[in-house]
């Protein structure tokens, strides 16, 4: 019948459904990251989108050493141990939530050697920025931007400053106020527009 076909060519041009990457950027002992991240993920899953996935990318399993190879990852001559896994991985997403504390006006060195560790995987895809600390996290989001856009992410303006983190992050769950969910809302829909632009 009609209504069939219709049905199968719908589910035949339907787009895959758009995946986040949260990827967490801290690796410290008691990190508040894992708890943002977690957040994220349950609250992006609240709003019952449509067409659209998170992952937690958590970079203290991934475990990346230190990068010390030859060849500049820009080359794409990826030789380095877990430097392809790890381009294998970043490639499948489609958009970034960043996640960075502030360490001494900057952000997190694990965060900045998982960027450097590859090239053209971050290449066109949006990204936006959560940070939290003394500024609450507004210098380490500045450093990160200058970073990401260097690589070819797409700057999506999407930015999260957490404030007074030092007071909430004693509890076991990180519990966001009606401004950070009203944000992330906003950064989820911008993570959209440019992803389908």
């Amino acid at each position: 019948s009609n209504s069939i076909k219709k049905s199968i060519q719908h589910q035949k041009y339907r787009n895959p459904p758009m995946l986040i990457y949260i990827i967490v950027g801290s690796v410290r002992e008691n990190r508040t990251a894992i708890k943002v991240a977690n957040w994220l993920h349950q609250e992006i899953g609240n709003f019952s989108l449509q067409d659209m996935q998170t992952e937690i990318i958590d970079l203290k399993e991934w475990d990346l050493p230190i990068f010390a190879g030859a060849h500049p990852p820009a080359t794409g001559i990826y030789d380095q141990p877990k430097q392809q896994q790890w381009a294998d991985k970043i490639a499948t997403a489609d958009a970034f939530i960043l996640i960075s504390p502030e360490y001494n006006h900057g952000y997190s060195p694990a965060l900045k050697n998982a960027l450097d560790y590859i090239g053209k995987e971050w290449q066109g895809k949006p990204a936006a920025y959560i940070g939290y600390g003394s500024t609450n996290g507004s210098r380490s989001i500045d450093q990160i931007r200058q970073v990401g856009t260097q690589l070819g992410l797409i700057d999506s303006n999407a930015i999260l400053e957490i404030r007074d983190i030092f007071r909430r992050n004693q509890t076991e769950a990180f519990e966001a106020n009606e401004f950070e969910i009203k944000t992330l809302k906003a950064i989820i829909e911008k993570l959209q527009k440019y992803h389908l632009a």
